[in-house]
């Protein structure tokens, strides 16, 4: 490869925040500093002018679903239904335009900002459809209106937990009919759709997504599909199944080809739709505490069988009651192997988005990686929104506390849920930063360090300089198209402080709201350029 030399930009680095060249030499950096000091240091380098343009480290995404992210990008994507009645126009549309008789697979629909608050029924979407399978998916992916003929093909769905005859199904009757729908995709659907997620991937400066799998979200032969992929983009794969012994954990380690058994490994639902386990009972239905998929001693059992085989664990966890069982059983294991042998295998809590302070103590003792998704309290976190709606106030204001996380020592790793929110990592940042509750708020740098540092720590890269821009990292970086360049906090205070040059602090993109947010001109891994914006 030689070496290349990169001049004339702003370079994203803790070792010299004015830099403005970048030196990699045969896919690591080699040099960070000023443009003339770059140029005498390296006479006989290919020179690569920036142009003014923004370097920074790539971004990891450390929450996707490749297969019905790629399905909803290039398919039936309801998320711009103002109403019950817009939501099935679309699908009338959508229905004319493609093939009779191919399931239709949509997805984004979002009761909570509807003004009549009411989903498509069964027999709204048979009348437009016929015998057509169509399965629906609420924006959280946790429940789903689906077809008359999807639910004939779903064997055992009218006696599950969370069926209705018309409503959309939750719980355990909305996983038999995402699995029959699953079924229903041909090999080459599916590849092409985790392409095309990963294509969209690499397009926001991402060259590292984590796929959360499981047997309820993606099914096994996904799972598999997606190690077989030819794509720059890499994936860790994880399989969300509980195991009860180190033997079983490394069993379906092998079987299964996974990273981690983390990812969705179901604790709870979610929140929109009424699943998400709740310690108190849900404001707009009183009688209803929420699903809880696994209890105290069985997540206890599959966090000893991991830490013992040396294997990531991890759940997917939205409610106190999902929060306080993990806690519980984290706090018992400690007591028995230590916080040092817990924290050894990185284990990992998704979504994370009702944790209280002592919580949040005990998931730092155990040296737990938060991926937290903070799109979501943008779309849901405002007043009347989502949030407000199921769990009233003031408790639907305290959730996706990213600070209290932070301050207790808990690695967050942003990411996008994929695709309940847009694999766009600034997005991502903005939303941190411009929190709803501005004390849950943190600043840019720890937003962009948990879209960065954080989902190789989520990946169980240990490395402290994966992620960065020094010496002898990997050269995993993006180009960017920028804006005015500022240095401001989470608070005012923190503004005060990053904006005195005497700080050291770099320079971050401005994400205030309103403002256009960077444009990726490339990206690059190991030093190769794997995605050039198209001119």
């Amino acid at each position: 490869m030689g070496t290349q030399l990169f001049v004339g930009g702003h370079i994203y680095s803790p070792v010299s925040p004015d830099a403005t060249a970048m030196a990699v030499t045969d896919g690591v950096i080699s040099w960070i500093g000023s443009d003339r000091v770059g140029r005498a240091l390296h006479p006989d380098a290919e020179i690569d002018d920036l142009a003014g343009a923004f370097v920074a480290p790539a971004f990891v995404d450390s929450h996707v679903h490749l297969t019905s992210t790629g399905l909803s990008l290039a398919g039936l994507d309801l998320s711009e239904a103002t109403s019950r009645a817009e939501c099935l126009e679309l699908l009338r549309t959508h229905a004319t335009d493609t093939p009779g008789g191919d399931l239709i697979w949509g997805l984004g629909w979002d009761d909570s900002q509807w003004t009549d608050h009411a989903s498509p029924t069964t027999d709204e979407v048979d009348a437009i459809v016929g015998d057509r399978p169509v399965y629906l998916a609420r924006i959280d992916e946790h429940s789903a209106v689906a077809s008359s003929a999807l639910r004939l093909i779903a064997a055992g769905v009218d006696e599950a937990h969370g069926y209705d005859p018309q409503q959309p199904l939750t719980a355990e009757a909305h996983h038999l009919v995402r699995g029959a729908a699953r079924e229903l995709l041909t090999p080459t659907q599916r590849r092409r759709a985790q392409l095309r997620a990963l294509d969209e991937a690499v397009a926001h400066g991402v060259v590292m997504v984590h796929e959360n799998g499981g047997p309820d979200i993606s099914g096994l032969n996904d799972f598999a599909a997606i190690a077989e992929l030819d794509h720059p983009v890499g994936v860790r794969r994880l399989w969300g199944q509980a195991v009860a012994t180190a033997d079983d954990a490394r069993a379906l380690m092998h079987a299964t080809g996974a990273d981690g058994l983390a990812g969705d490994l179901f604790i709870d639902g979610a929140i929109g739709s009424h699943t998400a386990w709740l310690c108190h009972a849900y404001s707009d239905d009183p009688d209803n505490h929420g699903v809880d998929y696994l209890d105290h001693d069985t997540v206890l059992a599959h966090l000893r069988a991991c830490t013992e085989a040396g294997v990531q664990a991890g759940f997917h966890l939205i409610g106190d009651g999902a929060t306080a069982c993990v806690v519980s059983a984290f706090t018992t294991l400690i007591d028995e192997m230590g916080s040092a042998a817990v924290a050894r295998c990185g284990h990992r809590i998704e979504h994370a988005e009702m944790v209280d302070a002592a919580a949040a103590e005990v998931l730092a003792r155990a040296g737990v990686t938060a991926s937290m998704q903070p799109i979501f309290d943008a779309l849901w976190g405002g007043p009347g929104d989502l949030y407000e709606q199921r769990l009233g106030l003031p408790r639907g204001t305290t959730l996706n506390d990213f600070a209290a996380l932070a301050r207790a020592g808990v690695t967050l790793a942003f990411s996008s849920d994929a695709p309940v929110t847009a694999i766009h990592p600034w997005e991502q940042i903005r939303a941190a930063v411009h929190h709803h509750n501005p004390r849950n708020a943190v600043s840019p740098r720890a937003a962009f360090a948990a879209c960065t540092r954080g989902g190789w720590r989520a990946a169980g890269e240990t490395d402290r300089d994966r992620g960065t821009l020094v010496p002898g990292a990997p050269a995993d970086y993006a180009v960017w198209e920028v804006g005015e360049m500022v240095t401001a906090g989470s608070s005012d205070s923190v503004a005060r402080w990053s904006t005195d040059p005497r700080s050291r602090v770099p320079a971050l993109p401005d994400v205030t709201p309103g403002v256009d947010l960077p444009v990726c001109l490339r990206t690059v891994r190991a030093g190769e350029v794997i995605y050039r914006r198209p001119v």
